[in-house]
């Protein structure tokens, strides 16, 4: 099992790159995101990898971070995910926006990714919502996924961040920070006020 690669950029494609390792060069796929991060052509990358092994062939996938590839491995315990759908998934909304979407229930957000139709993204939705505690620990150390906001104000203001045009998993996350500093019980005036000073800024 080859678990990192730690050499330099030689090659890389829309959905591909070749790392060379002590002159031997590995094909990773990987992610939209991941591959906007990886450095110039030449220049010494570390990456972490996930080997996936059938009877037609062996593949190797390339991940930035623990995030991505922790996130990668739980798409594929859905039903009708493989790896070019969850590797969509994360070129698009990455490992925090997935965490969002699900504690948001955020079926657009999903739908945007190459694949995802809106049967698919339900299902995502559903399923990894039974695991919250798995989704939740994929943002855990950044701290990006705030608590939900909660409760009857909680759910109002949600609904009016959304009929004023912003996304559902960017409100939930706004909502979630303020709630976390003024509290659960806040008056929906205040938890929106605030809100929206979070989305503004």
């Amino acid at each position: 099992m080859i678990a990192h690669l730690r050499g330099y950029v030689a090659r890389q494609g829309e959905t591909w790159a070749v790392i060379d390792v002590a002159g031997v060069g590995y094909l990773i796929h990987a992610s939209a995101r991941t591959l906007r991060q990886l450095p110039s052509h030449g220049e010494a990358v570390e990456i972490l990898t996930t080997m996936q092994v059938s009877e037609e062939q062996i593949r190797l996938y390339g991940f930035i971070d623990e995030a991505e590839q922790r996130t990668f491995a739980l798409l594929q315990t859905v039903q009708g995910v493989g790896t070019r759908v969850a590797l969509g998934v994360l070129g698009v909304i990455g490992p925090d926006g997935l965490a969002a979407a699900v504690m948001a229930g955020d079926k657009a957000a999903l739908t945007r990714a190459p694949g995802v139709g809106a049967r698919l993204a339900a299902r995502i939705l559903a399923e990894l919502k039974e695991r919250l505690v798995d989704v939740a620990s994929i943002s855990a150390p950044t701290g990006t996924v705030a608590a939900p906001p909660g409760g009857e104000s909680g759910d109002d203001a949600l609904a009016a961040l959304v009929n004023l045009g912003f996304g559902r998993s960017e409100a939930f996350l706004a909502l979630g920070r303020v709630r976390s500093k003024v509290g659960g019980d806040a008056a929906i005036d205040l938890l929106i006020r605030e809100s929206l000073k979070e989305l503004t800024h």
